[in-house]
């Protein structure tokens, strides 16, 4: 009973607490028992993300990156993105790394957006994974690596296997152009990455690894 959410939302909500204030700029939003009111949805988010709900802040930036019941604005939406990426908020670290890797709201920096895509990879967002991926294959603020593009959209698509997923299909395109030593390489390499709290350190062995390794003599010529 959606309306009988609602009245239990606001009651909550007009006390001042926060989680129960961003339940109910959702359900203005979706129009989800109330009529659909995105200002409304606004005013909600911002008294719950001004009292340092991250779920609220990230929520509050998309409506400013988006303009949804406020002017679009993408440096206010980057402000409250990064007070719920500084939280650990996943999305709102997956988000911020978009929005340094296309310049919105920010100077475009790709090192910056590895640095956010990273910090949510590592909770497990199967979208960061899949933007990390991306830079890793473009070699955008990290050296080129089909090895550790592949391994991430693969365990991007294991963690979100649905159709809409871009990572099965870039899985699949990358994997005809590796030789079957590389894909076993990449498939190890998901092996480590998806253990909990492993990916960063896994990834940055892997990097250094590569890096490490001692360039061939050339053989003299008699």
């Amino acid at each position: 009973d959606d309306e009988e959410a609602v009245k239990w939302y606001r009651l909550a909500a007009e006390q001042g607490y926060a989680p129960a204030q961003n339940n109910l700029g959702w359900m203005y939003r979706n129009g989800e028992g109330v009529l659909q009111d995105d200002e409304e949805a606004v005013k909600w988010y911002r008294l719950a993300a001004e009292q340092g709900y991250a779920k609220a802040q990230f929520l509050l930036g998309g409506m400013y990156e988006s303009g949804k019941g406020v002017l679009q604005d993408d440096k206010e939406a980057v402000k409250w993105c990064r007070l719920a990426a500084d939280q650990g908020y996943a999305s709102a670290q997956f988000g911020l790394g978009v929005m340094y890797e296309s310049g919105k709201g920010v100077l475009q920096d790709d090192k910056e957006a590895v640095k956010w895509y990273r910090l949510a990879a590592e909770q497990g967002d199967a979208d960061a994974q899949f933007g990390l991926g991306g830079m890793y294959f473009f070699g955008k603020g990290v050296p080129v690596s089909k090895t550790i593009a592949y391994a991430l959209w693969n365990i991007s698509a294991l963690n979100n296997p649905s159709d809409e997923n871009p990572a099965i299909e870039n899985r699949k395109k990358i994997s005809e152009a590796m030789a079957q030593k590389e894909i076993e390489e990449g498939q190890a390499l998901s092996r480590d990455i998806i253990k909990p709290g492993n990916l960063l350190k896994a990834l940055d062995a892997y990097v250094s690894k590569k890096g490490n390794k001692p360039t061939p003599k050339k053989k003299k010529k008699k």
